[in-house]
């Protein structure tokens, strides 16, 4: 059986921080169904990525802790 691995780590870090999904939205400036969105593993803009890296207390150099990138380099294709 193959385990599919998440296209980003938010819901991780949030719940390894005890943050809801309403704060981590409140803090980034996003709404809720935005982190839904990108917890269930959709694209999202770059500036929403740097909202949710702050909002998580990560800096832009750490993003790949979030957002990780494929063997090659380059970030999933939508």
């Amino acid at each position: 059986m193959e385990v599919e691995t998440p296209v980003n780590n938010v819901q991780r870090f949030r719940e390894s921080q005890l943050m809801a999904k309403a704060e981590l939205a409140r803090r980034a400036g996003v709404s809720e169904s935005t982190i839904d969105r990108i917890e269930a593993g959709k694209e999202c803009r770059m500036e929403t990525k740097r909202k949710i890296l702050f909002a998580l207390g990560l800096t832009v150099q750490e993003s790949t802790k979030i957002f990780p990138r494929l063997r090659n380099g380059s970030r999933r294709a939508r």
